[in-house]
């Protein structure tokens, strides 16, 4: 089995990598894999082939994962699991087993269930895991993130996301809520800097699928942050925006064109009494920052080679972390077919404090001590919930 976190003389040279799926996304983990300079490519696993030509070298396309694994020489010590939802435990189970540190596409699994399964395996095995919640390494989320932790809104109010476009016809296995919602499920923790405490759901099914296509999330963190998400695949456009509302003004991110524009609270009062009555806040500056941009699957590819390499604080998105979105998706499925509010009962403290107090910033998920939590300790949700009547 491989050694969880390489010696010294191996932590700077590449990482032999491979990639289980060759769909949507696996093909975009290929084109990297193939390319970073962080990973040497050794092979991807699909049983229908390359059928849209991602591989450079036909010979390093298998039908298994055994396949892939069975030159020892060549076997991976990382691999990207892009797999259908309800494939993702058994493609870990065998490539944990064999000591490959395994890198997981979102969500985690199909059901609560099956992702602790898979988080036992990968412990079990002894080896590196993390979820591949990419849109954390979205640069506008990512700067929005640090301006609140910064403190630059002061203490913050609502967070908002909107995931909208056409149906995918690359979804079969899960609805709107598995495969989008997740994303902004684990954002508003993350963002936020604070658990949810609780939250009500609507679903729609307009496209005659098992799944529901449309869903609208309501709710409220455990620093008294308030929180809604709407997520479909009815729009004829695609949308993804995200904004956070505080006491100086509203930071937005675009993530599909990576802008973050900040709308500050206006100092110059209005003589106006008709506008300050129905603006409540007058309008100030409005800045959009100049960003940085990289790929964001790159970005993440980075941060678990960091983790597996033993790097102190790896920009890496631990499987509780993983855990906590699909159980969070798994309270909105239920809500919404309950017609109940869920209370969400975290079972740790996320310490976030740094938002409830204007101006302050720090690391929503460091502990007591200033250091940031991994693993279990950094769960930004929950993993019990209850119907609330």
């Amino acid at each position: 089995m491989n050694d969880a976190v390489p010696s010294d003389a191996t932590s700077l040279r590449p990482l032999r990598a491979a990639v289980v799926g060759l769909g949507m996304m696996g093909r975009h983990h290929a084109r990297l894999l193939q390319t970073a300079p962080v990973v040497s490519f050794a092979g991807a696993v699909d049983p229908g082939g390359d059928r849209h030509g991602a591989v450079g070298d036909p010979a390093l396309v298998f039908p298994t994962v055994h396949a892939l694994l069975a030159d020892p020489e060549r076997r991976p010590e990382i691999a990207i699991v892009a797999v259908p939802t309800e494939e993702h435990v058994a493609a870990v189970l065998e490539l944990a087993d064999a000591g490959v540190h395994v890198l997981v596409e979102k969500p985690l699994a199909e059901s609560p269930e099956r992702a602790r399964e898979l988080i036992d395996a990968v412990r079990a095995a002894g080896v590196h895991g993390a979820v591949g919640h990419v849109e954390r390494c979205n640069p506008a989320l990512r700067e929005l993130r640090r301006r609140v932790l910064g403190g630059q809104l002061g203490q913050v109010f609502h967070i908002a996301t909107e995931r909208l476009g056409p149906f995918p016809a690359r979804i079969r296995d899960v609805g709107v809520v598995k495969d989008l919602a997740t994303h902004d499920l684990d954002l508003v923790g993350w963002l936020g800097g604070a658990g949810v405490t609780t939250l009500s759901a609507q679903t729609q099914h307009r496209m005659n699928r098992t799944h529901e296509d449309l869903v609208n999330v309501v709710g409220r963190l455990e620093n008294g942050t308030t929180f809604t998400t709407m997520v479909d695949w009815l729009s004829p456009t695609k949308v993804r925006q995200t904004r956070v509302l505080g006491e100086r003004g509203m930071l937005v991110a675009d993530t599909l064109t990576a802008d973050l524009t900040f709308y500050a609270n206006g100092e110059v009062s209005s003589e106006w009494e008709a506008a300050r009555t129905l603006r409540g806040v007058s309008e100030g500056d409005v800045t959009r920052y100049a960003l940085a941009r990289r790929e964001p699957l790159l970005v993440e590819l980075e941060g678990f080679c960091a983790l597996v390499r033993g790097d102190e604080d790896p920009a890496a998105v631990t499987l509780e972390e993983g855990l906590a979105a699909v159980d969070l998706a798994d309270a909105v499925l239920r809500s919404a077919a309950a017609q109940e509010t869920v209370r969400v009962l975290p079972l740790r403290s996320t310490h976030a404090e740094s938002l409830l107090a204007p101006g302050v910033g720090g690391d929503p998920f460091a502990g007591p001590d200033g250091h940031a939590r991994r693993g279990a300790d950094a769960l930004p949700a929950a993993t019990r919930t209850e119907d609330v009547a």
